[in-house]
């Protein structure tokens, strides 16, 4: 039995501005990713990245074409539709987005709660639980001034993976880390997320972590091609 693709993407274009002012950003991307796959997009600053980060992940409504993640139609999805999908995508980005009030337990935790009806001490736990698979078991009531770049990537990634998400998006997550330490972030990241058979889209400007990927596309002007020396414009047939 096949598997169906965690993201199907036809024919999108994506547009911002209005009027005059309206630019085209994306041109008529397709492209497929499939459970427990890694996945990363490279490209130029400006060359319409992020943007397509956020469509896949629902920060943003899709607006012509077809995109379909965990078999739902996002182009021209109302604000609860989306909702409903951020629930089974997990997020990690440079700046760690870490609440600096709370211990690193204490924002993996919130995210438990967000995602799960668990009671305190089982998301506590779960939590706990977490931090040690990604080697911070010792750092589990630091805040986040008291760890390190790595260290609070680590804690992302825990806040990303803890509600077992079907999707990983990591947008630059080894920008701020040192060749090792970013090499290690991504490792963790792929290990853990395929013993959850989840699928991990990374967005990257680090040429130093393309060997982990399964594939590489990238996206120039807004046109997706697969990675590589011959590259060719993706699509998709059927």
């Amino acid at each position: 039995m096949t598997q169906k693709p965690v993201v199907t993407i036809k024919n999108l274009d994506h547009y911002f501005g209005e009027g005059s002012l309206k630019k085209q950003i994306l041109f008529d991307i397709n492209l497929e990713l499939k459970s427990g796959e890694v996945v990363i997009l490279k490209g130029p600053s400006g060359s319409g990245k992020t943007t397509l980060l956020t469509l896949m992940g629902g920060l943003r409504s899709a607006q012509t074409g077809s995109l379909k993640v965990l078999g739902q139609e996002l182009v021209k999805a109302k604000k609860d539709q989306l909702v409903k999908i951020r629930r089974y995508i997990g997020y990690i980005f440079q700046a760690h987005n870490l609440l600096d009030c709370l211990t690193a337990r204490q924002n993996v935790q919130m995210s438990v709660e967000l995602h799960e009806l668990k009671y305190k001490d089982e998301a506590k736990q779960k939590s706990i639980a977490m931090l040690e698979s990604v080697g911070l078991g010792d750092r589990v009531n630091y805040y986040p001034k008291n760890l390190s770049g790595g260290q609070k990537q680590r804690v992302a990634i825990a806040r990303a993976l803890v509600s077992h998400p079907k999707m990983i998006l990591a947008d630059e997550p080894t920008a701020s880390l040192d060749s090792k330490s970013g090499h290690d972030v991504v490792e963790l990241m792929q290990e853990l997320a395929r013993k959850q058979g989840c699928t991990i889209l990374i967005v990257t400007h680090d040429n130093r972590i393309l060997d982990m990927a399964d594939r590489i596309i990238e996206l120039e002007d807004g046109h997706l091609f697969e990675g590589g020396k011959n590259k060719k414009a993706l699509t998709i047939t059927g």
